[in-house]
């Protein structure tokens, strides 16, 4: 009898150690494969509130007021919207009520600042009306599209893509943003970038060519837009460049000022 007791106890212990070993598997084969390291989620914070915007893309639009397109060569009664996109990554956000420091970048002897309304998703689609697009806008921030000059006019005169010279780190330089059902939505109000007190870029945002509801319509028709996409509207004329010590301050009405300090 305690013979048959042992041998029962041994068959129970294999079996209770097959299960646990087949839950095991099961489990393992529920939970999926995972990733071999972290890639750090990219936010923006929400002015007033504890929660964060998740970016997904970061779209730009180019040439987007007259001046500018004609400093930068081209007829703005005549060229259609064109949009190029940056890396999440090279996203920047500065804190309201500070002067964040913001590294000079490698290769470039020719680094230039462009002020622009960001427009921050909350939805999307494809094909949206312009009269149905600034109901996919969450809100809204002050950034700094920031260009490596020289290396996006030398990529460009070789008719080569000119990614190089506007995505990059720390490229994408950003307020926290402000929830449209708070501001309302920027059709008109001054925009202005000063360099060391000294006003470079003054205008309005009424002067842009293509609004943010029409920009919207249109990335629709080429991308799916969806929620955690934000887009720069575009800077008025008087780009320029900038060097080690130049402090920047950002401005559009209706929304808390930005600096930076080029280091």
């Amino acid at each position: 009898m305690e013979t048959v007791d042992r041998r029962a106890l041994l068959a129970t212990g294999v079996l209770a150690l097959a299960g646990t070993a087949a839950a095991s598997r099961s489990a393992e084969a529920q939970s999926g494969p995972k990733p071999i390291f972290d890639v750090p989620a990219v936010t923006i914070p929400i002015a007033g509130e504890r929660d964060v915007f998740p970016v997904r893309r970061i779209y730009c639009i180019g040439r987007n007021y007259a001046a500018h397109a004609l400093e930068r060569g081209s007829d703005p009664t005549r060229e259609p919207p064109f949009f190029f996109q940056k890396p999440t990554d090279a996203i920047q956000v500065v804190a309201p009520n500070s002067v964040a420091d913001h590294p000079y970048p490698s290769l470039t002897r020719n680094y230039h600042h462009e002020v622009e309304l960001v427009a921050a998703l909350k939805s999307g689609g494809t094909n949206i009306a312009p009269e149905q697009a600034l109901d996919h806008v969450y809100g809204y921030a002050v950034g700094l599209d920031m260009t490596r000059r020289d290396l996006q006019n030398g990529m460009a005169a070789q008719k080569k893509p000119w990614e190089i010279g506007k995505s990059f780190d720390h490229a994408a330089v950003l307020g926290p943003i402000h929830p449209a059902a708070r501001t309302g939505h920027f059709t008109k109000g001054a925009i202005s970038l000063a360099v060391n007190g000294n006003v470079r870029q003054s205008s309005d945002l009424d002067k842009m060519i293509w609004s943010v509801a029409e920009q919207i319509a249109k990335l629709s028709e080429a991308f799916e837009l969806k929620a955690g996409d934000i887009i720069y509207s575009g800077t008025p004329e008087n780009v320029g460049p900038v060097v080690r010590g130049d402090v920047l301050l950002a401005r559009i009405d209706g929304l808390p000022d930005m600096s930076i300090r080029i280091v």
